[in-house]
Parts: C-alpha cells; sequence; structure tokens
C-alpha cells in the first residue's frame, strides 16, 4: 500500500479534486468523515459523481447548492463495507477543509480521509465498521506516524463548522475493532 497508495480490494474511482502534498509532509493522521447524497439518503452514484466533479445540479435541490465544489476523499466506505477510493494516500485529497490538530494546521497535507456512508444520527453498520478499523490498520503499517491517538474526526479538526462522524459514530468500539486487529 505504500507504495501505490492504494487500499487492496477497493474500487478506484479516481476524483480531479487532489494535488502534491507539501514537500517533506508526512502523513501523520486519519480523519473519519460522513457523507451521504442527498442529505440522509443512502446508495445511488451522488457521492461518486460529486467527488468526481459531474454532480448533476439538477437531480435534486440539494445538488444545486454543492455542485460547483470541488472536494474529494481518499476513499469512502459504503454501507455495505465495500471501499471506493478516489485519491491515492500518497496526494492530498481535499477533505478537511480549514483545519486543525493540535498545533498543526492545513490537515490535508498530512491526512488521510476516509468517508463513511452516513448521517451524524443514523447509527453505522457492522461492515462500516470493521472495514474501516482494516483500512485503518493497514494506514498504520503503512505509514507509523499514524497511531491511534493521531485517529480523528471531522468534527475535532473543523470545530463550528462541522459536525462529522456525529454522535451515531461509536469511537470506543471502533478504537477496540482497530486494537483488537492489532492482535491478529
Amino acid at each position: 500500500m505504500r507504495a501505490t497508495g492504494r487500499f487492496p480490494g477497493s474500487r478506484w474511482c479516481p476524483s480531479p479534486n487532489f494535488g502534491a502534498r507539501p514537500d517533506g509532509a508526512g502523513i501523520t493522521l486519519l480523519v473519519v468523515h460522513n457523507i451521504s447524497l442527498p442529505p440522509g439518503q443512502f446508495g445511488g452514484p451522488y457521492i461518486e459523481d460529486f467527488f468526481c466533479n459531474r454532480l448533476d445540479r439538477h437531480a435534486h435541490p440539494y445538488f444545486s447548492e454543492i455542485a460547483d465544489m470541488q472536494v474529494s476523499a481518499h476513499a469512502l466506505v459504503r454501507r455495505d463495507g465495500t471501499v471506493v477510493q478516489f485519491v491515492s494516500c500518497l496526494d492530498r485529497a481535499w477533505h478537511a477543509g480549514r483545519s486543525c490538530f493540535g498545533n498543526e494546521e492545513e490537515c490535508n497535507d498530512f491526512a488521510i480521509g476516509v468517508e463513511l456512508e452516513g448521517a451524524d444520527d443514523v447509527p453505522y453498520t457492522e461492515h462500516q465498521y470493521q472495514t474501516l478499523a482494516h483500512l485503518t490498520r493497514l494506514t498504520m503499517a503503512a505509514w507509523p506516524a499514524v497511531t491511534p491517538d493521531r485517529i480523528t474526526g471531522h468534527s475535532d479538526i473543523a470545530p463550528g463548522r462541522k459536525t462529522d462522524p456525529g454522535p451515531a459514530f461509536h469511537w470506543p468500539y471502533f478504537k477496540n475493532l482497530v486494537r483488537a486487529s492489532e492482535k491478529d
């Protein structure tokens, strides 16, 4: 994974919304997000279309508000646990926006962003927790600077601006899955 930046077994759906990481920037953070398009609805092509700049602004009233945004994530974990990857982990995806982790600003420079198909107040699926834990272990193995204390939510690095992954995300359960998989 460290050589290609690709999560094994993921479906590749390249986004044009990425750039090179700044010289000397290491990968030291994993950020958990959520997304659903339209909001609160799951399935369909809209998340992929959004991250690839091909969202039909006429397909839903909400889409006219976001169709011109250029954003991406490294990967999306669907409700059934399947993974779609948009940006190589070696590159800088546009997922965090204005952000700060500790004293480090501009988290996109040094973070990997994983989206869960979901909403702040809708429980995530077991498949998503298992897959996210697996992706986390792969990330930690490839980039050892990503430690358990350097896994965070979008809401934690952009407080007041973002709320995801929201109160429905069970952090203790997820962290236990990551720790349990360390023993395997």
